[in-house]
């Protein structure tokens, strides 16, 4: 990230957060929320590993193509997965915004989160996805947060927390966007 470390760190600390979340809901007892969630909590780290401020680490030359080619892998998987179920073209689609922005950062050496890198309307496109998101997710979490107080459920099976998690990193994807 540009500017102070602090809005990176904050970044950091909630897109790690989030996919911490996300292996625990690994364990959850629903198959769908299993298989969405490995691919949520790779979403997580990932974000947080690249929004990690350039003041405290500068990635290896090799470390950008390895990124693109992890999260690449990602979106094939996403692509595959979206036969049975539409919400991993949205998988499918924060995998490819992790490869473009790895693919930006690889082309700018010495431009680690330093503006400039990346298509402008590439850029633009995902972020107006992005926000789409954002504020569909938000709108989502609402009614969920507010019907979800009937029956105990296992932390990994909290549809709300779900929901917000995927809220988070959408909101990371906006900033990490704004930054490219």
């Amino acid at each position: 990230m540009h500017g102070p470390a602090s809005p990176g760190w904050l970044l950091v600390a909630l897109c790690a957060a989030t996919g911490a979340y996300c292996l625990l809901r690994m364990r959850s007892s629903v198959l769908e929320q299993r298989r969405a969630a490995g691919g949520e909590a790779l979403m997580g780290f990932g974000m947080a590993v690249m929004a990690v401020p350039a003041t405290v680490f500068t990635p290896p030359v090799w470390a950008w193509p390895a990124y693109a080619a992890v999260f690449g892998t990602a979106a094939l998987r996403a692509l595959w997965s979206a036969r049975s179920s539409s919400h991993h073209l949205h998988h499918l689609v924060g995998a490819a915004a992790m490869v473009y922005m790895a693919v930006a950062m690889a082309a700018t050496p010495g431009a680690h989160h330093h503006g400039g890198a990346g298509i402008p309307l590439v850029t633009g496109v995902l972020l107006l996805y992005f926000t789409g998101y954002v504020l569909l997710s938000g709108a989502r979490l609402v009614p969920v947060a507010a019907a979800a107080g009937t029956g105990a459920l296992r932390w990994g099976d909290r549809p709300e927390l779900a929901r917000a998690c995927r809220l988070s990193m959408g909101i990371g994807m906006v900033a990490m966007l704004l930054a490219l």
